[in-house]
């Protein structure tokens, strides 16, 4: 089993930038793929980003490309999602979550351990 502890989310203004952290223990992960998810008030979990832990080959959904990059850190056991240009709608919980089976999907029932999340809010 993977723990997973996020932080770094608080509230900014639109247009600030944010590093999200997560940090993993419990297990080497260089098998998994890792990902971030968010989920605003009244919504479904959405696929944000994910990176294979062994390769670093990273995938984003179509609303934060170019604009949120995911990275991780090895050595550390600790995943990162670089937000910038943040806009109100990227206000939601922040969670990090892993896919052990690598299965590529989107969906959050694809992904198992997951932390318990951070808040991040953008003013307008």
């Amino acid at each position: 089993q993977v723990q997973l502890v996020e932080s770094g989310g608080r509230l900014v203004q639109a247009g600030d930038s944010l590093r999200l952290s997560c940090a993993a223990s419990g297990r080497n992960l260089i098998t998994y793929e890792m990902g971030w998810f968010r989920q605003a008030p009244g919504k479904e979990r959405e696929f944000v980003a994910a990176i294979l832990w062994s390769t670093g080959i990273t995938r984003y959904s179509a609303s934060v490309m170019d604009r949120f990059t995911i990275s991780r850190d090895a050595a550390n056991n600790t995943l990162y999602l670089q937000m910038n240009s943040l806009k109100p709608e990227d206000t939601a919980v922040y969670y990090c979550a892993v896919d052990r089976w690598r299965t590529g999907s989107r969906s959050s029932a694809a992904f198992t351990s997951w932390g318990q999340g951070t808040q991040v809010t953008v003013s307008s």
